[in-house]
């Protein structure tokens, strides 16, 4: 059949019903293998971290393993996996495999899978990468803040008060602004 006779002893609602069926098959599917690498990522993060742990020489051992892990996953399955994003896996699972950022849990999502922990997934990569830029943000400023003030007290130079805050602030508004305009590499 011919282009220019399609829709002629079809009606063309019922088309454009079958049309609407298979976009949205598409895009679940979409959705579910995006659920399915987020929590590929978690146990990924979980494995570099159980690892690391087993490493004598940690930091050295850290940069090594995710070098070598990404050198061999890029090989196997593409781009993607380089050691920064390999990072961000791990800070994946260590946020959030101690409930650090709380979700609310819909009824729609009762049937998703958990991980070890009870927890569920329900949003992107890349918003989980999102909400773990936001979150080291505040956590940093509440570091700086502790550790400024504390010093401050320790001090009776106000001088030097007036100059640590001027630092806090200009530090904040840079850890602010870093994590609105933070480039988040992924898949998602």
């Amino acid at each position: 059949m011919k282009n220019d006779e399609i829709g002629k002893t079809v009606n063309n609602d019922f088309l454009q019903s079958v049309s609407d069926v298979l976009a949205q098959a598409r895009k679940n599917a979409k959705t579910a293998v995006n659920l399915s690498m987020v929590y590929a990522y978690y146990e990924i993060g979980r494995m570099i971290v159980e690892e690391e742990q087993h490493g004598e020489n940690r930091a050295a051992y850290g940069k090594q393993l995710l070098r070598e892990l990404s050198a061999y996953l890029t090989g196997t399955f593409g781009k993607g996996y380089s050691a920064e994003n390999l990072k961000l896996m791990r800070r994946f699972y260590t946020v959030y495999s101690h409930d650090q950022i709380g979700e609310t849990v819909f009824t729609q999502f009762e049937n998703l899978p958990t991980v070890s922990t009870g927890r569920k997934f329900f949003l992107s990569w890349s918003h989980y990468l999102k909400l773990m830029c936001c979150f080291y943000s505040v956590y940093l400023h509440e570091r700086i803040g502790e550790t400024v003030f504390t010093r401050l007290m320790l001090s009776k130079d106000y001088a030097q008060i007036l100059r640590a805050n001027t630092k806090l602030f200009c530090l904040k508004r840079r850890f602010a602004k870093a994590a609105g305009g933070t480039v988040i590499r992924g898949r998602g």
